[in-house]
């Protein structure tokens, strides 16, 4: 349907175009209003009421305040320092920023479909004949459209571009808890390498005494050259194992390097500042308390993301629904029109026109319901693969755990054996320095020692990481509410 009246008829189509507008507008608006979808909730059938495994500590609930900064648990300055610095200059942070305000952008483009457009124009024009007439227009003025919101195709978009603005944002703290998490690891893997590598030094040096202690009995007549050759053997195995050592810390700096984004000169200087920790693992606290699985799975940003997909996905299919049904659009100008350039403010004439159009789908083959179900279809994998994503969850705090309680269990009788291991050791070399016992079971308490000194030094590092397993299983390393989303 089309309108358009002259310029003596203005005053009775501003009547009608305020009837039509007001009209319209309230329809609109009544669309624009409807609330927002929600995202789904939990699946009970897939939540178990309680932890196949017991929890030591407390009985108290961590909070989501103590998991978003698990890393000061560990009582270390420079751990602290290392993962405030990946936090702010990784390339992997940087990335899920830009998608997020990528994100952010198309919501915003979405939001300024459902306002009216204006603009502006200018136009001159000059016409000339066979006979050299010329005849010269100008004109000006301002042109407006509007697409009313009736069936809320495009409030549905908006929902799918909220929803999707949210996917980014916990995408970004997904980034946040899966590089805190493997921060921490490389950065007690360091700490472990340090340790081993002071170990299997300490009982080099041991060993260069047993062997030197070994030529002097040689020499004395009371050792046979068989003893120095197997104390030779022994020392020249474990100083073998101080260049793979050695070549592991350097590898494990560089990755620490490349997360934090710090020269690998600077942080190496950062670790020889902190000598007093040098080869000292840090530890969690032993008390901690896990939360039940559904306040579990509520921290995970991964759950997040896939309700907030499921709410896309909802969103795409009323927005596909919609536009089975009829459309509506509504344009008008106002302008002026002259002969000349400066007759445009004085003496000018005033053009107006509206047109209100309907557009009704007849037939298209199918075309809009095939889109319907291709968005039904989508709906059904994000649901189940939101189902997939809370039983990884699930598996994911559920192997922490049992590794925490597996290696607190070995890590207590490593520590007894590394104690009797170094008796059995010093009275090894006393007796065998008194010419009580063969060499033999020098060898075998020392290598023995080592063993057992080197599997508790590695122990100890893997109830750490475990630790930090655990938080990361537990969705520690971000907030929720960090950055809430646009109203």
């Amino acid at each position: 349907m089309s309108l358009i009246q002259p310029p003596v008829s203005r005053y009775h189509l501003f009547d009608l175009n305020r009837l039509v507008l007001a009209g319209l507008l309230s329809v609109a608006l009544s669309a624009c209003m409807a609330p927002a979808l929600q995202p789904p909730t939990l699946p009970n059938p897939f939540v178990p009421p309680a932890w196949s495994t017991p929890t030591a500590g407390s009985a108290a609930v961590d909070s989501t305040a103590s998991l978003a900064q698990w890393w000061n648990r560990f009582d270390d300055p420079l751990l602290t320092e290392l993962v405030s610095q990946a936090l702010q200059h990784n390339t992997d942070i940087r990335v899920a920023k830009a998608a997020l305000q990528q994100s952010r952008a198309v919501r915003d483009a979405k939001v300024a479909g459902l306002l009216p457009r204006v603009g502006a124009s200018v136009s001159a024009q000059s016409n000339r004949n066979n006979s050299d007439d010329r005849t010269d227009s100008f004109q000006a003025g301002f042109d407006a459209s509007w697409e009313p919101d009736v069936f809320g195709g495009q409030r549905s978009g908006i929902n799918a571009a909220d929803a999707d603005e949210q996917v980014a944002r916990t995408g970004l703290g997904q980034v946040q808890v899966s590089l805190a998490a493997e921060v921490a690891v490389t950065y007690i893997e360091m700490r472990s390498l340090q340790a081993r590598l002071a170990i299997a030094r300490s009982n080099l040096a041991a060993q260069m005494e047993t062997l030197q202690l070994a030529r002097w009995r040689a020499q004395a007549g009371l050792a046979s050259s068989l003893d120095v050759e197997q104390a030779l053997a022994a020392s020249e195995q474990t100083s073998a194992q101080l260049p793979a050592l050695s070549t592991s810390l350097a590898q494990t700096l560089s990755s620490l390097s490349v997360l934090t984004g710090l020269p690998q000169m600077d942080l190496q200087s950062h670790v020889a500042a902190d000598g007093a920790r040098g080869g000292l693992v840090p530890r969690a606290p032993a008390a901690m308390a896990v939360a039940i699985p559904a306040q579990t799975l509520r921290q995970r940003p991964d759950v997040h993301a896939a309700e907030f997909r499921i709410t896309a996905a909802l969103a795409r299919v009323a927005q596909a629904d919609a536009a089975r049904y009829p459309s509506f659009q509504i344009s008008g100008s106002l302008g002026l029109r002259a002969l000349t350039l400066g007759a445009l403010t004085n003496g000018a004439t005033l053009a107006q026109a509206l047109m209100a159009g309907i557009s009704v789908p007849l037939f298209d083959g199918g075309a809009a319901r095939a889109q319907v179900r291709a968005q039904e279809a989508a709906l059904e994998q994000a649901r189940v693969a939101y189902e997939a994503v809370v039983l990884g969850a699930l598996k994911d705090v559920e192997d922490a755990l049992v590794s925490l309680q597996g290696n607190t269990e070995r890590l207590a009788r490593l520590l007894a054996a590394s104690q009797a291991a170094t008796n059995a050791d010093l009275l090894a070399r006393q007796r065998y320095a008194s010419g009580l016992i063969d060499f033999r079971a020098v060898l075998e308490t020392q290598r023995t020692l080592l063993s057992t000194q080197d599997n508790l030094a590695a122990t100890r590092a893997s109830l750490s990481a475990d630790h930090v397993r655990l938080y990361k299983a537990l969705g520690g390393g971000w907030t929720p509410e960090a950055e809430a989303p646009t109203p």
